[in-house]
Protein backbone atom coordinates (compact mmCIF):
# COMPACT_ATOMS: atom_id res chain seq x y z
CA UNK A 1 0.00 0.00 0.00
CA UNK A 2 2.68 2.54 0.85
CA UNK A 3 4.38 2.29 -2.99
CA UNK A 4 0.88 2.52 -4.57
CA UNK A 5 0.36 5.77 -2.40
CA UNK A 6 3.88 6.94 -3.41
CA UNK A 7 3.23 6.11 -7.19
CA UNK A 8 -0.26 7.94 -6.82
CA UNK A 9 1.30 10.95 -4.90
CA UNK A 10 3.89 11.62 -8.09
CA UNK A 11 1.41 10.75 -10.44
CA UNK A 12 -0.78 13.69 -8.99
CA UNK A 13 1.99 16.02 -8.60
CA UNK A 14 2.67 15.53 -12.19
CA UNK A 15 -0.85 16.29 -13.42
CA UNK A 16 -1.79 19.10 -10.86
CA UNK A 17 1.59 20.88 -11.75
CA UNK A 18 1.16 21.22 -15.23
CA UNK A 19 1.24 24.60 -17.12
CA UNK A 20 -0.92 25.62 -19.59
CA UNK A 21 -0.34 24.66 -23.42
CA UNK A 22 -0.55 26.95 -25.64
CA UNK A 23 -4.11 26.47 -26.91
CA UNK A 24 -5.12 27.19 -23.26
CA UNK A 25 -4.03 30.74 -23.22
CA UNK A 26 -7.19 32.12 -24.67
CA UNK A 27 -8.73 35.16 -22.24
CA UNK A 28 -11.59 32.76 -20.79
CA UNK A 29 -8.85 30.71 -19.33
CA UNK A 30 -6.73 33.34 -17.87
CA UNK A 31 -8.56 33.51 -14.70
CA UNK A 32 -7.04 32.71 -11.09
CA UNK A 33 -7.83 32.26 -7.64
CA UNK A 34 -5.93 32.58 -4.64
CA UNK A 35 -7.17 30.81 -1.64
CA UNK A 36 -5.78 30.46 2.00
CA UNK A 37 -5.07 26.99 3.90
CA UNK A 38 -3.93 27.34 8.13
CA UNK A 39 -1.82 24.90 9.92
CA UNK A 40 -3.31 23.38 12.55
CA UNK A 41 -2.35 23.25 16.09
CA UNK A 42 0.76 20.94 16.93
CA UNK A 43 -1.38 18.58 18.56
CA UNK A 44 -3.59 18.18 15.71
CA UNK A 45 -1.66 18.31 12.74
CA UNK A 46 -2.72 18.84 8.83
CA UNK A 47 -4.10 22.04 7.33
CA UNK A 48 -7.45 23.84 7.48
CA UNK A 49 -9.52 25.85 5.37
CA UNK A 50 -10.47 29.51 5.43
CA UNK A 51 -13.87 30.43 4.99
CA UNK A 52 -13.69 30.90 1.50
CA UNK A 53 -11.78 28.25 0.30
CA UNK A 54 -14.20 25.73 2.44
CA UNK A 55 -17.08 27.12 0.79
CA UNK A 56 -15.14 26.79 -2.27
CA UNK A 57 -14.26 23.31 -1.19
CA UNK A 58 -18.03 22.31 -0.79
CA UNK A 59 -18.68 23.22 -4.13
CA UNK A 60 -16.41 20.88 -5.62
CA UNK A 61 -17.33 18.07 -3.33
CA UNK A 62 -14.16 18.28 -0.95
CA UNK A 63 -12.10 17.66 -4.02
CA UNK A 64 -10.19 20.01 -2.96
CA UNK A 65 -9.38 18.98 0.28
CA UNK A 66 -8.67 15.35 -1.03
CA UNK A 67 -5.86 17.03 -3.48
CA UNK A 68 -4.07 18.71 -0.56
CA UNK A 69 -3.70 15.80 1.35
CA UNK A 70 -2.43 14.12 -2.43
CA UNK A 71 -0.28 16.53 -2.73
CA UNK A 72 1.34 15.60 0.56
CA UNK A 73 1.77 17.00 4.18
CA UNK A 74 1.78 20.14 5.23
CA UNK A 75 2.05 23.86 3.68
CA UNK A 76 4.44 25.86 5.11
CA UNK A 77 3.52 29.92 5.74
CA UNK A 78 4.29 31.94 2.44
CA UNK A 79 4.44 28.67 0.14
CA UNK A 80 1.76 27.91 -2.41
CA UNK A 81 0.40 25.21 -4.67
CA UNK A 82 -0.75 25.12 -7.89
CA UNK A 83 -4.26 23.54 -9.14
CA UNK A 84 -4.93 23.62 -12.75
CA UNK A 85 -8.36 22.04 -14.42
CA UNK A 86 -10.48 21.66 -11.26
CA UNK A 87 -13.22 24.42 -11.39
CA UNK A 88 -14.73 25.80 -14.48
CA UNK A 89 -14.42 29.38 -13.82
CA UNK A 90 -10.74 29.29 -12.39
CA UNK A 91 -8.40 27.40 -14.30
CA UNK A 92 -5.48 27.84 -12.34
CA UNK A 93 -5.83 27.81 -8.44
CA UNK A 94 -3.55 28.74 -6.17
CA UNK A 95 -3.90 27.17 -2.28
CA UNK A 96 -1.40 29.61 -0.53
CA UNK A 97 0.29 29.27 3.39
CA UNK A 98 -1.03 31.22 5.76
CA UNK A 99 0.69 29.93 9.34
CA UNK A 100 -1.45 29.47 11.95
CA UNK A 101 -4.69 30.98 12.75
CA UNK A 102 -4.18 31.91 16.29
CA UNK A 103 -1.34 33.90 15.97
CA UNK A 104 -1.47 37.92 16.54
CA UNK A 105 0.26 41.07 17.77
CA UNK A 106 4.09 39.66 18.46
CA UNK A 107 5.90 41.55 20.96
CA UNK A 108 8.99 40.56 20.15
CA UNK A 109 9.13 41.68 16.31
CA UNK A 110 6.22 44.74 17.22
CA UNK A 111 4.03 43.54 14.51
CA UNK A 112 1.03 41.56 14.08
CA UNK A 113 2.37 38.11 13.06
CA UNK A 114 -1.33 37.17 11.43
CA UNK A 115 -1.48 40.01 9.22
CA UNK A 116 2.29 39.86 7.76
CA UNK A 117 1.62 36.23 7.07
CA UNK A 118 -1.49 37.24 4.85
CA UNK A 119 0.26 39.70 3.24
CA UNK A 120 3.07 37.49 2.61
CA UNK A 121 0.83 34.22 1.27
CA UNK A 122 -1.28 35.94 -0.92
CA UNK A 123 1.56 38.26 -2.57
CA UNK A 124 3.21 34.61 -3.38
CA UNK A 125 -0.01 33.30 -4.84
CA UNK A 126 -0.76 35.95 -7.00
CA UNK A 127 2.75 36.19 -8.25
CA UNK A 128 2.84 32.47 -9.15
CA UNK A 129 -0.30 33.17 -10.93
CA UNK A 130 1.48 36.39 -12.92
CA UNK A 131 4.19 34.00 -13.88
CA UNK A 132 1.76 31.69 -15.76
CA UNK A 133 0.28 34.28 -17.41
CA UNK A 134 -2.52 34.98 -15.53
CA UNK A 135 -4.35 38.03 -16.13
CA UNK A 136 -7.17 38.05 -13.27
CA UNK A 137 -7.52 37.04 -9.69
CA UNK A 138 -9.72 36.66 -7.52
CA UNK A 139 -8.70 36.62 -4.02
CA UNK A 140 -9.61 35.26 -0.28
CA UNK A 141 -9.98 37.54 2.43
CA UNK A 142 -8.20 34.89 4.12
CA UNK A 143 -9.72 36.47 6.80
CA UNK A 144 -8.08 40.18 6.99
CA UNK A 145 -9.07 41.42 3.72
CA UNK A 146 -7.25 44.56 4.05
CA UNK A 147 -4.03 42.65 4.38
CA UNK A 148 -4.78 40.56 1.22
CA UNK A 149 -5.26 43.12 -0.79
CA UNK A 150 -2.04 44.68 0.25
CA UNK A 151 -0.19 41.51 -0.30
CA UNK A 152 -1.86 41.11 -3.73
CA UNK A 153 -1.30 44.51 -4.92
CA UNK A 154 2.62 44.74 -3.55
CA UNK A 155 3.49 41.98 -4.80
CA UNK A 156 2.07 42.52 -8.22
CA UNK A 157 4.49 45.48 -8.62
CA UNK A 158 7.37 46.01 -10.75
CA UNK A 159 8.78 48.34 -12.77
CA UNK A 160 9.36 47.37 -16.22
CA UNK A 161 7.99 50.93 -18.15
CA UNK A 162 10.83 51.64 -19.62
CA UNK A 163 11.40 47.36 -20.76
CA UNK A 164 10.83 45.81 -24.31
CA UNK A 165 9.39 42.48 -22.44
CA UNK A 166 6.85 43.51 -19.70
CA UNK A 167 5.37 41.10 -16.59
CA UNK A 168 1.59 39.92 -17.21
CA UNK A 169 -0.64 42.95 -16.50
CA UNK A 170 -2.70 41.11 -13.47
CA UNK A 171 -6.14 43.02 -12.13
CA UNK A 172 -7.44 41.71 -8.94
CA UNK A 173 -10.73 41.41 -7.32
CA UNK A 174 -11.75 39.86 -3.81
CA UNK A 175 -13.11 36.66 -4.02
CA UNK A 176 -17.00 36.30 -4.04
CA UNK A 177 -17.05 34.21 -1.35
CA UNK A 178 -15.03 36.81 1.31
CA UNK A 179 -17.45 39.53 2.13
CA UNK A 180 -15.34 42.33 3.83
CA UNK A 181 -15.24 44.54 0.33
CA UNK A 182 -14.76 48.20 2.50
CA UNK A 183 -11.91 46.78 4.12
CA UNK A 184 -10.58 45.59 0.56
CA UNK A 185 -10.44 48.98 -1.07
CA UNK A 186 -9.14 50.13 1.72
CA UNK A 187 -5.95 47.69 1.42
CA UNK A 188 -5.72 48.51 -2.06
CA UNK A 189 -5.70 52.01 -1.67
CA UNK A 190 -2.62 51.54 0.87
CA UNK A 191 -0.68 49.58 -1.76
CA UNK A 192 -1.28 51.55 -4.63
CA UNK A 193 0.18 54.34 -2.10
CA UNK A 194 2.99 52.39 -1.68
CA UNK A 195 3.70 51.36 -5.63
CA UNK A 196 3.32 55.35 -6.15
CA UNK A 197 6.30 55.82 -4.00
CA UNK A 198 8.09 52.51 -5.48
CA UNK A 199 7.36 54.02 -8.98
CA UNK A 200 8.96 57.44 -8.36
CA UNK A 201 12.25 55.84 -6.22
CA UNK A 202 12.55 53.34 -8.86
CA UNK A 203 12.51 55.70 -12.13
CA UNK A 204 15.75 56.77 -13.82
CA UNK A 205 16.55 60.61 -12.49
CA UNK A 206 16.62 61.65 -15.92
CA UNK A 207 12.87 60.82 -15.91
CA UNK A 208 12.07 61.99 -12.46
CA UNK A 209 13.57 65.22 -12.49
CA UNK A 210 12.49 67.55 -9.31
CA UNK A 211 9.71 69.27 -12.34
CA UNK A 212 9.23 65.76 -13.59
CA UNK A 213 8.28 64.71 -10.07
CA UNK A 214 6.14 67.49 -9.06
CA UNK A 215 4.04 67.19 -12.17
CA UNK A 216 3.93 63.39 -11.39
CA UNK A 217 2.07 64.38 -8.23
CA UNK A 218 -0.04 67.29 -9.63
CA UNK A 219 -1.73 64.33 -11.86
CA UNK A 220 -1.87 61.78 -9.14
CA UNK A 221 -3.92 64.54 -6.74
CA UNK A 222 -6.19 65.41 -10.03
CA UNK A 223 -8.56 63.53 -9.45
CA UNK A 224 -9.31 65.02 -5.53
CA UNK A 225 -8.46 68.39 -6.78
CA UNK A 226 -11.79 69.99 -4.11
CA UNK A 227 -9.98 68.22 -1.39
CA UNK A 228 -6.00 68.91 -2.07
CA UNK A 229 -4.48 72.31 -3.46
CA UNK A 230 -0.84 72.36 -5.16
CA UNK A 231 1.76 75.02 -5.09
CA UNK A 232 5.00 74.15 -7.12
CA UNK A 233 7.29 76.71 -5.92
CA UNK A 234 9.79 78.28 -8.22
CA UNK A 235 13.52 79.09 -7.39
CA UNK A 236 12.49 82.85 -7.57
CA UNK A 237 10.22 82.07 -4.41
CA UNK A 238 12.90 79.82 -2.56
CA UNK A 239 14.91 82.89 -3.08
CA UNK A 240 12.39 85.04 -1.47
CA UNK A 241 11.95 82.96 1.33
CA UNK A 242 15.78 83.21 1.98
CA UNK A 243 16.25 79.49 2.45
CA UNK A 244 19.90 79.53 1.72
CA UNK A 245 20.62 76.13 2.84
CA UNK A 246 18.62 74.93 0.26
CA UNK A 247 19.63 76.87 -2.35
CA UNK A 248 22.91 75.72 -1.39
CA UNK A 249 22.56 71.84 -2.65
CA UNK A 250 20.73 72.90 -5.69
CA UNK A 251 22.85 75.40 -6.96
CA UNK A 252 25.44 72.41 -8.46
CA UNK A 253 22.77 71.19 -10.75
CA UNK A 254 21.03 72.52 -14.28
CA UNK A 255 17.89 71.16 -13.06
CA UNK A 256 15.67 74.27 -11.16
CA UNK A 257 14.89 73.27 -7.81
CA UNK A 258 11.16 72.96 -6.80
CA UNK A 259 9.80 73.55 -3.32
CA UNK A 260 6.48 71.09 -3.63
CA UNK A 261 4.08 71.89 -1.57
CA UNK A 262 0.48 69.91 -0.94
CA UNK A 263 -3.00 70.83 1.42
CA UNK A 264 -5.23 68.06 1.86
CA UNK A 265 -8.56 69.28 3.63
CA UNK A 266 -10.58 66.65 4.52
CA UNK A 267 -11.02 67.56 8.52
CA UNK A 268 -15.03 68.87 8.94
CA UNK A 269 -13.51 71.89 9.89
CA UNK A 270 -11.17 73.68 7.74
CA UNK A 271 -9.61 75.44 10.57
CA UNK A 272 -7.99 72.40 12.16
CA UNK A 273 -4.12 72.59 12.66
CA UNK A 274 -2.74 70.46 9.96
CA UNK A 275 -0.77 67.35 10.36
CA UNK A 276 2.41 68.19 8.83
CA UNK A 277 5.11 65.62 6.59
CA UNK A 278 7.93 66.78 5.16
CA UNK A 279 10.17 64.80 2.50
CA UNK A 280 13.64 64.90 1.47
CA UNK A 281 13.42 65.02 -2.41
CA UNK A 282 16.93 64.86 -3.33
CA UNK A 283 15.97 63.79 -6.85
CA UNK A 284 19.53 62.06 -7.64
CA UNK A 285 22.30 62.71 -5.08
CA UNK A 286 26.02 62.69 -6.59
CA UNK A 287 27.44 63.79 -3.26
CA UNK A 288 27.85 66.89 -4.83
CA UNK A 289 31.95 68.18 -4.30
CA UNK A 290 32.18 65.34 -1.88
CA UNK A 291 31.37 62.95 -4.36
CA UNK A 292 30.23 59.23 -3.87
CA UNK A 293 31.98 56.52 -4.77
CA UNK A 294 30.79 55.23 -8.42
CA UNK A 295 29.61 51.60 -6.85
CA UNK A 296 25.85 51.54 -6.28
CA UNK A 297 25.95 55.38 -7.24
CA UNK A 298 22.82 54.99 -9.67
CA UNK A 299 20.39 53.80 -6.37
CA UNK A 300 20.67 57.43 -5.77
CA UNK A 301 17.82 57.98 -8.02
CA UNK A 302 15.75 57.11 -4.83
CA UNK A 303 17.01 59.38 -2.20
CA UNK A 304 14.01 60.99 -3.24
CA UNK A 305 12.15 58.62 -0.90
CA UNK A 306 11.18 60.82 1.79
CA UNK A 307 9.31 63.29 -0.98
CA UNK A 308 7.98 59.66 -2.63
CA UNK A 309 6.53 58.52 0.42
CA UNK A 310 5.07 61.64 1.85
CA UNK A 311 3.44 63.02 -1.57
CA UNK A 312 2.21 59.25 -2.03
CA UNK A 313 0.86 59.32 1.48
CA UNK A 314 -0.78 62.05 0.91
CA UNK A 315 -2.59 61.08 -2.50
CA UNK A 316 -3.48 58.14 -0.24
CA UNK A 317 -5.33 59.66 2.30
CA UNK A 318 -7.25 61.54 -0.85
CA UNK A 319 -8.16 58.82 -2.03
CA UNK A 320 -9.79 57.56 1.42
CA UNK A 321 -11.04 60.53 2.02
CA UNK A 322 -9.07 60.60 5.57
CA UNK A 323 -11.27 63.43 7.18
CA UNK A 324 -7.71 65.05 8.06
CA UNK A 325 -6.37 68.19 7.17
CA UNK A 326 -2.82 67.43 6.09
CA UNK A 327 0.11 69.70 4.79
CA UNK A 328 3.01 68.07 2.68
CA UNK A 329 6.41 69.98 2.06
CA UNK A 330 8.92 68.75 -0.86
CA UNK A 331 12.09 70.36 -1.17
CA UNK A 332 12.90 68.86 -4.52
CA UNK A 333 16.50 69.42 -5.98
CA UNK A 334 19.56 67.10 -7.58
CA UNK A 335 23.13 67.65 -5.76
CA UNK A 336 25.89 67.48 -8.48
CA UNK A 337 28.95 68.70 -8.21
CA UNK A 338 30.28 72.06 -10.75
CA UNK A 339 31.68 75.24 -11.36
CA UNK A 340 28.84 76.46 -9.14
CA UNK A 341 28.66 73.46 -6.44
CA UNK A 342 28.82 74.03 -2.89
CA UNK A 343 32.33 73.40 -1.90
CA UNK A 344 33.32 71.95 1.38
CA UNK A 345 33.77 74.78 3.98
CA UNK A 346 31.13 76.88 2.99
CA UNK A 347 29.04 78.58 5.25
CA UNK A 348 25.10 79.27 3.73
CA UNK A 349 22.62 81.07 5.76
CA UNK A 350 19.44 79.06 6.91
CA UNK A 351 15.63 80.53 6.84
CA UNK A 352 15.55 81.11 10.41
CA UNK A 353 18.99 83.34 9.80
CA UNK A 354 21.31 80.26 11.45
CA UNK A 355 24.56 79.77 9.58
CA UNK A 356 25.79 76.55 8.27
CA UNK A 357 29.70 75.46 7.85
CA UNK A 358 29.11 72.82 4.96
CA UNK A 359 32.17 70.50 5.60
CA UNK A 360 30.68 67.42 3.95
CA UNK A 361 28.70 68.12 0.68
CA UNK A 362 27.16 64.49 1.08
CA UNK A 363 25.37 65.39 3.59
CA UNK A 364 22.85 67.39 1.77
CA UNK A 365 19.72 65.87 2.85
CA UNK A 366 19.83 67.88 6.51
CA UNK A 367 20.42 70.94 4.96
CA UNK A 368 17.19 70.95 2.62
CA UNK A 369 14.93 70.03 5.23
CA UNK A 370 16.32 72.52 7.75
CA UNK A 371 14.55 75.43 5.41
CA UNK A 372 11.91 73.09 4.99
CA UNK A 373 11.37 72.25 8.68
CA UNK A 374 11.58 76.40 9.63
CA UNK A 375 8.89 77.24 6.60
CA UNK A 376 6.45 74.59 7.99
CA UNK A 377 6.52 75.65 11.35
CA UNK A 378 4.89 79.03 10.32
CA UNK A 379 1.72 76.78 9.83
CA UNK A 380 1.19 75.67 13.67
CA UNK A 381 1.02 72.20 12.83
CA UNK A 382 -0.45 69.34 14.94
CA UNK A 383 2.70 67.71 14.44
CA UNK A 384 6.03 67.74 11.99
CA UNK A 385 6.97 64.25 10.83
CA UNK A 386 9.71 64.44 8.26
CA UNK A 387 10.89 61.40 6.29
CA UNK A 388 14.46 61.16 5.14
CA UNK A 389 16.90 59.11 3.07
CA UNK A 390 19.29 60.69 5.82
CA UNK A 391 22.26 59.13 6.36
CA UNK A 392 24.43 55.45 5.46
CA UNK A 393 24.46 55.64 9.46
CA UNK A 394 20.79 54.57 9.86
CA UNK A 395 21.29 51.57 7.79
CA UNK A 396 24.13 50.21 9.67
CA UNK A 397 22.15 50.63 12.62
CA UNK A 398 18.99 49.02 11.58
CA UNK A 399 19.46 47.70 8.26
CA UNK A 400 16.27 47.20 6.53
CA UNK A 401 14.24 46.11 9.67
CA UNK A 402 12.83 49.19 10.84
CA UNK A 403 12.89 53.14 10.30
CA UNK A 404 14.50 54.44 13.01
CA UNK A 405 12.68 57.66 14.49
CA UNK A 406 13.91 60.12 16.24
CA UNK A 407 11.19 62.53 18.33
CA UNK A 408 10.95 64.93 21.20
CA UNK A 409 7.67 63.65 21.40
CA UNK A 410 6.63 60.20 23.37
CA UNK A 411 2.68 61.13 22.56
CA UNK A 412 3.84 61.03 18.58
CA UNK A 413 6.58 58.43 18.91
CA UNK A 414 3.41 55.99 20.85
CA UNK A 415 1.08 56.49 17.22
CA UNK A 416 3.67 56.27 14.56
CA UNK A 417 4.41 52.86 16.75
CA UNK A 418 0.92 51.67 17.30
CA UNK A 419 0.54 52.49 13.18
CA UNK A 420 3.57 50.14 12.43
CA UNK A 421 2.24 47.66 14.38
CA UNK A 422 -0.51 47.25 12.26
CA UNK A 423 1.29 47.86 8.87
CA UNK A 424 4.07 45.11 9.69
CA UNK A 425 6.61 48.04 8.32
CA UNK A 426 8.17 48.64 11.39
CA UNK A 427 9.82 51.80 13.17
CA UNK A 428 12.30 51.63 15.66
CA UNK A 429 12.83 54.92 18.82
CA UNK A 430 16.76 56.31 18.61
CA UNK A 431 18.16 58.57 21.21
CA UNK A 432 17.99 62.15 20.37
CA UNK A 433 20.38 63.11 23.47
CA UNK A 434 22.08 66.47 23.88
CA UNK A 435 25.08 64.68 23.25
CA UNK A 436 24.97 64.84 19.39
CA UNK A 437 23.29 68.30 19.60
CA UNK A 438 26.82 69.41 21.45
CA UNK A 439 28.34 68.01 18.42
CA UNK A 440 26.76 69.69 15.64
CA UNK A 441 26.76 73.23 16.94
CA UNK A 442 30.51 73.02 17.74
CA UNK A 443 31.78 74.89 14.36
CA UNK A 444 35.15 76.65 13.43
CA UNK A 445 32.97 79.18 11.27
CA UNK A 446 29.36 79.10 11.91
CA UNK A 447 26.13 78.36 14.19
CA UNK A 448 26.01 74.89 13.10
CA UNK A 449 28.55 72.28 11.17
CA UNK A 450 26.72 69.81 9.02
CA UNK A 451 28.91 66.57 9.96
CA UNK A 452 29.39 66.94 13.36
CA UNK A 453 32.69 67.07 15.37
CA UNK A 454 33.27 63.51 14.86
CA UNK A 455 31.67 62.94 11.50
CA UNK A 456 31.84 59.19 11.44
CA UNK A 457 30.36 58.44 14.99
CA UNK A 458 26.39 58.35 15.77
CA UNK A 459 26.33 59.80 12.23
CA UNK A 460 22.26 59.13 11.69
CA UNK A 461 21.76 60.68 15.73
CA UNK A 462 24.20 63.76 14.80
CA UNK A 463 22.27 64.26 11.78
CA UNK A 464 18.55 64.31 13.80
CA UNK A 465 20.12 66.69 16.04
CA UNK A 466 21.01 69.01 13.71
CA UNK A 467 17.41 68.90 11.86
CA UNK A 468 15.93 69.64 15.26
CA UNK A 469 17.99 73.23 15.64
CA UNK A 470 14.99 73.96 13.20
CA UNK A 471 12.48 72.40 14.85
CA UNK A 472 9.73 74.38 17.16
CA UNK A 473 7.09 72.62 17.22
CA UNK A 474 6.57 70.40 20.45
CA UNK A 475 5.33 67.20 18.48
CA UNK A 476 8.29 66.44 16.15
CA UNK A 477 9.90 63.33 14.69
CA UNK A 478 12.56 62.40 11.91
CA UNK A 479 12.34 59.51 10.35
CA UNK A 480 15.15 58.13 8.78
CA UNK A 481 14.35 55.62 5.94
CA UNK A 482 18.13 55.20 4.35
CA UNK A 483 18.06 51.07 5.83
CA UNK A 484 14.78 50.59 4.24
CA UNK A 485 15.18 52.65 1.15
CA UNK A 486 15.42 48.61 -0.93
CA UNK A 487 14.27 45.53 -0.82
CA UNK A 488 16.38 42.46 -1.86
CA UNK A 489 14.71 39.65 -0.17
CA UNK A 490 13.69 40.97 3.61
CA UNK A 491 10.06 42.03 2.64
CA UNK A 492 8.64 38.66 1.11
CA UNK A 493 5.81 40.53 -0.33
CA UNK A 494 7.73 43.26 -2.16
CA UNK A 495 10.20 42.18 -5.00
CA UNK A 496 13.59 43.39 -5.29
CA UNK A 497 13.80 46.85 -5.88
CA UNK A 498 12.77 50.34 -4.28
CA UNK A 499 10.82 49.74 -1.55
CA UNK A 500 8.58 52.95 -1.00
CA UNK A 501 8.65 52.32 2.61
CA UNK A 502 7.13 53.09 5.37
CA UNK A 503 4.41 54.86 3.05
CA UNK A 504 1.17 52.83 4.40
CA UNK A 505 2.79 53.10 8.38
CA UNK A 506 2.46 57.17 7.35
CA UNK A 507 -1.38 56.15 5.91
CA UNK A 508 -2.35 54.36 9.08
CA UNK A 509 -0.49 57.05 11.25
CA UNK A 510 -2.68 59.81 9.91
CA UNK A 511 -6.06 57.45 9.60
CA UNK A 512 -5.48 57.17 13.59
CA UNK A 513 -5.05 60.59 13.95
CA UNK A 514 -8.00 61.42 11.87
CA UNK A 515 -9.95 59.22 13.66
CA UNK A 516 -8.62 60.30 17.49
CA UNK A 517 -10.26 63.79 17.55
Amino acid sequence: MLVVRKAAQTAARKHLCRPFSASQTHLQERKGLVLGVFEKEAEEGGLHLTQAAASFDQTLSGKLSELLKIAGPGLKKGKSRIFYGIHQDFPCVAVVGLGKDSEGICGAENWDTKKENIRQAVSAGCQVLQELEVNHVEVDDCGDAKSAAEGAVLGLFSYDQLKSKKKTRVTTQLHHGSADVDDWKKGLAYAEGQNLARFLMEAPANHITPTAFANTIEERVAPHAERVTVNKRSKAWIEEQQMGAFLSVARGSEEPPVFLELHYNGAPDRKQPPLMLVGKGVTFDSGGISLKPSQSMDAMRADMGGAATVCASIVTAAALKLPVNIIGLAPLCENMPSGKATKPGDVVTAKNGKTIQVDNTDAEGRLILADALCYGSTFNPRAIVNVATLTGAMDVALGSAATGVFTNSDWLWEQLHQASVVTGDRVWRMPLFQHYTKQVTDSQLADLNNIGKYSRSGGACTAAAFLREFVTAPHWAHLDIAGVMSNKDEVPYLRKGMSGRPTRTLVEFAARLAHSG
